[in-house]
């Protein structure tokens, strides 16, 4: 027997296995372009925005509409969270509850993040679909842009599909949608292939006798401790909007963004500090931008009001830090904003940012 001759067929065969692995592994995963265009759904007859008028704006990470009865794996260090998925009664209930409380703001705009579609942990339910179902009919438009994806992830505590994505639904007329790729965390490149591929949501409003308003939606890395990741996504994102500023164009940029407020970082208790950094990424959008909250928000003797998230993994059910916002062009103003911290407490670990804009 040739030795030689049967070390190569081993070989062969070998790499014929790794090359039909990784094909496997590919074509199972999410690979977005830099930048996609999605679709945009809209009724017939949908109004459009005009000249001057006053928008409500709702922006939540609807945590796939899991509600505040879990202690998730990844709540806690080296993923050590109890619990893996929510029951298929608290999806329903959570999704209704949701339902309720949009309809009582009656926001013209929604932007959420943290909708599920196709995953194993929601039932492989579309959930932007069951919202849908359960807003009123004057809410004619939506898109969305996912931002995790594939058909099996073998992490020991999930085991199956994962989808999730952001998504816009509006009272009036959408014209095109976008999704910008963001950086990547740096990680060996099977693990990158699975993990979230962040986003930058764009999409246009055409306003009567004018041009149009840009809306824009986040949701930024988590767990990116130790890298440049989060700075190198301000960055992007904030390229953009300086963009827009340039030819004048209105625009709003809503999110739940994974960074605290400037200064924010020693008010946190000890061990909720783990994945933050002392200095935020978010201050240079604070230098550039007109923000909700602003800083003396964030820094006046009603911060409290101001927060937006309650951790899961906390014995007390208060929110107790900000992590979401709006930014805004300056040819925008800002007639109302708050944090809805009542109702909210039940439905997701992020509270929504409500705030009504006054178009140029």
């Amino acid at each position: 027997m040739d030795i030689t001759k049967v070390f190569y067929r081993l070989l062969f065969s070998l790499s014929l296995c790794l090359l039909g692995l990784f094909a496997l592994v590919w074509f199972s995963t999410y690979h977005p372009p830099a930048l996609q265009q999605e679709a945009v759904y809209c009724g017939e007859n949908t109004p459009r925005l005009t000249a001057g008028q006053t928008l409500k704006l709702y922006n939540q990470n609807v945590q796939f509409m899991a509600g505040k009865n879990y202690v998730f794996f990844y709540d806690l260090p080296n993923n050590t969270g109890p619990d893996e998925r929510p029951s298929s009664d608290d999806i329903t209930k959570t999704l209704r509850g949701l339902a309720n409380l949009i309809t009582q703001q009656n926001p013209d705009i929604i932007l959420l993040q943290e909708v599920d579609e196709g995953a194993r942990r929601t039932d492989h339910a579309d959930q932007l679909a069951q919202l849908l179902e359960l807003l009123p009919s004057d809410y004619a438009c939506h898109t969305s842009s996912f931002y995790w994806q594939a058909r099996y992830l073998p992490h020991p505590r999930i085991m199956g599909a994962v989808g999730t994505k952001l998504s816009i639904i509006s009272k009036y007329k959408i014209t095109t949608a976008t999704r910008t790729q963001l950086s990547l965390i740096p990680q060996d490149p099977i693990t990158q292939l699975f993990n979230l591929k962040r986003a930058l949501q764009e999409v246009h409003l055409p306003i009567e006798g004018a041009d149009k308003l840009v809306l824009l939606n986040t949701h930024l890395s988590a767990f990116s401790k130790g890298t440049d990741t989060l700075e190198r996504q301000v960055t992007q994102i904030n390229q953009r909007l300086h963009s827009l500023n340039k030819t004048q164009t209105p625009w709003v940029l809503a999110g739940d963004f994974n960074l605290l407020p400037p200064n924010a970082y020693p008010l946190l208790a000890q061990e909720q500090r783990r994945n933050y950094d002392q200095q935020s990424a978010i201050e240079t959008l604070y230098q550039q931008h007109l923000a909700v909250p602003s800083l003396a928000n964030t820094q006046s003797e009603q911060l409290k009001a101001w927060f937006t998230y309650a951790p899961n993994s906390s014995s007390s059910q208060d929110p107790d830090r900000t992590i979401d916002y709006y930014f805004y062009s300056p040819n925008l103003s800002v007639q109302n904003a708050f944090v809805e911290q009542a109702q909210s407490l039940t439905l997701s670990d992020h509270m929504p940012v409500i705030a009504s804009f006054t178009l140029p």
